[in-house]
């Protein structure tokens, strides 16, 4: 399917890893230009190359996206570049673990502007551009804000944030007919999730124990499945969807618990 996305200029946080590589990899074969936003430049460049090979544009900027200052320079770098802004991915984020017991002030705060306060800062001042192209916005979002997970009440408040400024934004931007939604993650294969699971003390049982509990397939989703999931909502083919919270999640978060497979 064509999704007339040919020269389109889309932002992707985090665009260097997981979530965000996979949509800037889908964006570049569906034509467009994406722009990697992210805080090590070395990654950011890398998968600069990997699109570059694929015949694409590309752009990257160094940005610690937890720094209202650096939203904003974010911002600017591609407008200067490009003029334009014609999509925005709001995807950087860590589930970084800051619990109520285990949390203070200092930790929460800082993990709201790690994962909530930049996917606002971003939207804000890429508006004006997004006003003239009538583009869209996607909100990564994750299903701890709504099955909760234990010990992370910071990352939990944050997707409970971006869930609720999906249907915000959808509607202060309908006069101006920008679009927006959320894709709600729930366990995805990622190298940040890998990381995680090898720091349990049975992380191959506790994987299986996982995976036998997404009904579809009984299995990981893959970052490819999200990106295209993305990519779509990023073109004009879903130009009556606003306003949702679509789970790529092969039915983790709402279908029958009755369906998990016995280990």
């Amino acid at each position: 399917m064509n999704l007339n996305l040919k020269n389109k200029v889309v932002i992707v946080t985090g665009g260097a890893k997981g979530i965000g590589r996979a949509i800037v990899i889908a964006l570049a074969n569906e034509g467009a230009i994406p722009v990697i936003i992210g805080r090590t430049q070395k990654d950011n460049l890398q998968v600069e190359q990997e699109v570059k090979k694929l015949g694409a544009d590309v752009f990257s900027v160094e940005a610690e996206l937890a720094s209202p200052q650096d939203c904003e320079k974010a911002v600017k770098a591609v407008l200067a570049k490009y003029n334009k802004i014609d999509g925005l991915v709001n995807n950087a984020g860590q589930n970084d673990g800051v619990g109520l017991a285990s949390g203070s002030y200092e930790a929460f705060v800082g993990s709201l502007h790690k994962n909530l306060i930049h996917y606002y800062l971003m939207a804000h001042h890429a508006l004006n551009a997004l006003k003239d192209s009538k583009g869209s916005i996607v909100n990564i979002s994750s299903k701890t804000a709504e099955t909760g997970q234990g010990n992370t009440s910071a990352y939990a408040a944050s997707n409970g944030g971006r869930n609720a400024l999906t249907r915000e934004w959808a509607v202060e931007l309908l006069p101006f007919g920008i679009r927006v939604n959320a894709i709600v993650v729930a366990e995805a294969s990622t190298p940040q999730y890998d990381t995680w699971i090898r720091t349990l003390d049975n992380p191959e049982e506790t994987l299986l124990k996982i995976t036998n509990r997404i009904p579809l397939g009984n299995r990981m989703t893959t970052a490819e499945e999200i990106a295209n999931t993305a990519v779509f909502l990023l073109s004009d083919k879903s130009s009556h969807t606003t306003g949702q919270l679509l789970h790529v999640d092969g039915g983790y978060v709402h279908l029958d618990r009755a369906l998990i497979k016995e280990s």
